[in-house]
């Protein structure tokens, strides 16, 4: 088995022991925030409730920003970009203005939900023959050839236009100040850091940006971007176009071009970020809100309408049962994703078909209560390392958001002095000139990053995310069916142990693992409960966690209370007033 870690992706081996103790240990898995007959109910900390705003983002400093512009009369997509802003900055390796961006926006004021496409296209001259001429099968992981054009820049200024009321120098002003004056590296963060420090030292404008001394800060080390500091105060003068036809651009193509790169002016000049309708399925009475490919969303949906026949709630949180038919669910959602999901603007997706009823009644009958399926397939609906933050306001509008490199500090690549990595987003496509999500000037790579909203009764329900590569759509299921089979508030349906299935066929056009795949448990899962899959047929792996990194708000319109949840697999926190 291959496992190919993102930034917030399948496990930090080092934390398997401290997600342990702040889950309560092995003995208190199965009381995670709600009443199991072998242990006392535990959680790692209540959810947080406020009436006037509210944020939750991977790092209290983003959290703290976000709070400060609602204080001063921001609305909740000022809040979110200023702590998006800011996130590149404290937590660099996950997100940064070299990288994608997408988001669903719950406006109060028109009663109903914006989807933003923000993410970037293959540069002009990347072609599947000038990757063949070299030799290759598929596209690096990382390097100047992974690259596609960020879009968060402009992403952040067609939120900004649209639903904004504060200008660049108001929003992106926290952000300068981390930067210029320092913040202390958090723990976690300093773990994502360490792990990349061999890249980084390997690339001379990496290593002098990122690892002062030599040395990727420790825990508690004051950290300053400079280099950052002074693109961000680029965008505050010369807006959205600084980055895509001003001096970033520039100073990127330049480096491209001394670094083997395919980027010119024109590839980062005609740049545009896309609103987009985002899509639903009914689950057990919630309205479930996904943004449609080329992003994985719609796998979240499909899973969904797999297991609302069943029973889950009669099974029990964590049990085999469940976790089989989740698992199971998962399988045939994502062989469809490896087949169908691409860039819209270059093929059709059958985003109705496979988010329908009728298709998953169909697919249904492959999934076997009893036995794992060792051959999952693709269904047939045609005739023919990231960050999520989440930002709600006193009126209710809401942004749920998400932000990434993709792998951690992307390409490893820092443009010149910029201060910022360039994701490695291109290295998604298909060189298979046969697959949908093929490489194709100007096309959008098939993407993982995917944010998340659920309405009720035609209102604002839940914004939420789940990051970390493949598990996101896998942990958005896991973590509704928290919510709404079993019963768990807000803070406790993130803190449950989860599982990540790992081996479906992959958007690259790689081939699938074989015999079904393998399926991780984080490490609080019960001994017995590994035995009964074991029993069903799966190969567990040995994966012990963390998986994902979850925040969520609850939106309580009848009372008018907020009420926030935090992973504790992050450094992060929720906060309101």
């Amino acid at each position: 088995m291959t496992f190919r870690p993102d930034a917030g992706g399948w496990a930090r081996i080092g934390m398997a022991a401290m997600l342990g103790v702040i889950l309560g240990g092995s003995g208190a898995a199965r009381g995670q925030g709600y009443d199991r007959p072998h242990g006392p109910p535990h959680k790692s900390r209540s959810a947080v409730m406020a009436r006037h705003g509210m944020a939750a983002t991977s790092q209290p400093l983003a959290t703290a920003a976000a709070i400060r512009v609602l204080q001063q009369g921001g609305n909740a997509v000022d809040a979110a970009i200023a702590a998006n802003a800011v996130l590149g900055v404290v937590e660099p390796m996950s997100c940064g203005i070299g990288g994608d961006l997408f988001a669903i926006v719950w406006s109060a004021k028109d009663q109903k939900l914006f989807g933003l496409n923000a993410s970037g296209r293959a540069p002009a001259s990347a072609t599947i023959e000038f990757f063949r001429a070299k030799g290759m099968s598929t596209i690096p992981v990382h390097g100047p050839l992974s690259w596609s054009v960020p879009g968060c820049v402009d992403g952040w200024e067609t939120l900004r236009q649209r639903f904004g009321t504060r200008s660049f120098r108001d929003l992106l002003s926290p952000a300068i100040e981390q930067a210029e004056l320092g913040f202390p590296v958090s723990e976690i963060i300093a773990g994502d850091w360490k792990a990349a420090e061999p890249a980084l030292r390997a690339i001379p404008t990496s290593a002098a940006c990122y690892l002062p001394g030599g040395h990727a800060p420790a825990p508690g080390t004051i950290f300053r971007n400079p280099g950052l500091a002074r693109s961000l105060r680029a965008i505050v003068s010369g807006g959205r176009d600084a980055f895509y036809k001003g001096p970033i651009a520039d100073a990127i193509v330049a480096y491209s071009q001394s670094a083997g790169g395919l980027f010119r002016h024109e590839d980062l000049a005609r740049h545009t970020s896309t609103f987009v309708e985002p899509v639903s399925t009914n689950y057990r009475g919630y309205d479930v809100w996904e943004l449609p490919p080329n992003g994985q969303g719609i796998a979240a949906l499909e899973m969904l309408n797999l297991l609302e026949p069943f029973n889950l709630k009669a099974m029990g949180p964590q049990s085999a049962e469940a976790l089989h038919l989740m698992i199971e669910a998962k399988k045939l959602a994502y062989e469809d994703r490896a087949k169908f999901y691409t860039d819209p603007e270059f093929a059709r997706v059958p985003v109705a078909e496979l988010t329908s009823k009728t298709y998953a009644a169909k697919r249904q009958t492959l999934i076997d209560p009893n036995r794992a399926n060792l051959t999952p397939v693709p269904g047939e609906p045609l005739q023919a390392d990231t960050i999520y933050m989440t930002v709600v306001d006193r009126d209710f509008n809401a942004v749920s958001l998400i932000q990434s490199n993709f792998h951690g500090f992307g390409s490893y690549h820092v443009a010149g002095d910029l201060g910022f990595a360039l994701q490695n987003r291109g290295c998604l496509f298909a060189l298979d000139p046969h697959h949908a999500n093929r490489l194709e000037p100007g096309k959008r790579p098939f993407h993982t990053i995917i944010p998340g909203f659920v309405t009720k009764g035609g209102q604002p329900w839940l914004s939420f995310g789940v990051m970390g590569g493949d598990m996101q759509a896998q942990g958005h299921v896991q973590v509704l069916c928290n919510m709404i089979d079993f019963g768990m508030d807000v803070q406790s349906a993130g803190d449950a142990a989860r599982f990540r299935h790992f081996g479906s066929s992959e958007p690259t056009g790689q081939p699938a693992e074989t015999g079904g795949g393998t399926v991780a448990l984080e490490s609080t899962i019960p001994a017995d409960v590994r035995r009964a899959l074991e029993a069903k047929g799966h190969r567990l792996g040995q994966a012990p966690g963390s998986f994902g990194g979850y925040q969520a708000i609850q939106i309580d319109v009848e009372n008018g209370v907020l009420i926030g949840g935090s992973d504790p697999r992050k450094d992060g926190g929720v906060s309101g007033y």
